[in-house]
């Protein structure tokens, strides 16, 4: 496995935003194409336009190719995208800025759905402006969701904390209409399938956030809990989930109380945005439940900075990280939860003799 390393694709992302800022301070140590093989799906004249701007970075030497099947170890790779006469103006939500974006981002996933990538780092986009383009969905969640299979679920990870969302990108009077008791629980199994198997979690606990005001209190802000999640935690531990709560968020989060669980589920998305965001600034998003990976920094476009040399490319870097550690993760519960017996063509009523199971773990 050392001298294995994973192709990790990196797009753009709104090119008058600070995604190319970041993508050029994460990458500027030597050390970074030690770790992975760096394939970045951008405009070249765009990445040399930013570097230009920074002062303790060196502009970045790419090698040029058509596809992540073409990228060289030890380099860091450039597929070129959008149009070369693409106008940079920093700090503006354009059409053209949007354009280059989508265009990074549709090559990148054809890269990473037809196996050439194991992994993709999004740099952030600017929704609306790429609305304008036939960009078609509310978020790179939803985006892969389409390109990949399972369901997808949305969570924010750091070194001490990860936050789940039940709900994503909807309207929040739209919420407590989009939660079922069946929902709930079908994400509370597949979240612990992600922290066992894309985290290395043995067995985690779950803390599962409420809706409303103080769990409810007792039915009197709000009946959700009683009647809707909480059914929904019982039905998920008889399922061999660790789940607890309804709990209120501000208790959890405030008391310290987060830090006993392995994961939290929040019911929406400032719910469990806002307080990670407040105690992981250097957080990373995951889209899990996928057949493929993705992570992203938990910023934006920041519009405000960009140009200006000022964006903090850490949260860039840990979602290579983690990107890179998911999939090593994903490939070791693969090998340690694999079926012994699938080694073998089984005819019906045909015994596998225990001699016949010894040769193929003395194989292994």
């Amino acid at each position: 496995m050392s001298e294995y390393k994973y192709k990790i694709g990196i797009t753009q992302g709104d090119t008058n935003g600070i995604g190319w800022e970041v993508i050029i301070k994460a990458l500027s140590h030597p050390s970074m194409v030690e770790l992975f093989i760096p394939v970045v799906y951008g405009a070249k004249h765009i990445a040399e336009f930013y570097a230009k701007g920074l002062s303790e970075v060196e502009p970045l030497q790419f090698n040029i190719c058509r596809s992540a099947a073409e990228a060289r170890r030890g380099k860091i790779n450039l597929v070129e995208c959008g149009a070369k006469d693409t106008r940079i103006e920093a700090g503006r939500a354009t059409e053209e800025s949007a354009k280059q974006a989508l265009d990074a981002l549709e090559k990148a996933s054809a890269d990473l759905v037809a196996g050439d990538l194991a992994a993709v780092v999004t740099a952030p986009i600017n929704k609306e402006s790429m609305q304008k383009v036939g960009f078609g969905f509310t978020g790179h969640t939803e985006y892969f969701a389409s390109k990949a299979e399972g369901e997808p679920m949305m969570i924010m990870c750091s070194e001490t904390l990860r936050v789940a969302l039940q709900t994503v990108h909807i309207p929040v009077d739209k919420v407590a209409a989009s939660l079922s008791t069946e929902k709930i629980a079908a994400s509370l199994v597949a979240l612990r399938h992600t922290l066992k198997q894309d985290f290395g979690v043995v067995e985690p606990r779950i803390a599962v956030l409420s809706l409303n005001p103080h769990a409810g209190d007792g039915g009197l802000l709000g009946s959700e809990e009683e009647s809707i999640i909480r059914p929904a935690i019982l039905e998920a531990v008889d399922n061999g989930v660790l789940a607890f709560g309804p709990l209120a968020a501000d208790g959890l989060f405030a008391g310290g109380g987060y830090k006993k669980y392995d994961a939290i589920l929040a019911m929406y998305h400032d719910q469990g945005l806002t307080p990670f965001k407040a105690l992981s600034p250097e957080g990373v998003n995951f889209t899990a439940g996928l057949n493929i990976v993705r992570t992203s920094p938990d910023h934006g476009t920041a519009f405000d900075i960009a140009g200006k040399d000022l964006a903090d490319a850490q949260s860039m870097r840990n979602a290579i990280y983690e990107a890179i550690d998911i999939c090593s993760r994903r490939n070791d519960y693969k090998y340690w939860s694999r079926n012994p017996l699938e080694h073998f063509e089984r005819e019906k009523g045909r015994d596998v003799s225990m001699k016949d199971l010894q040769a193929v773990v003395e194989k292994e």
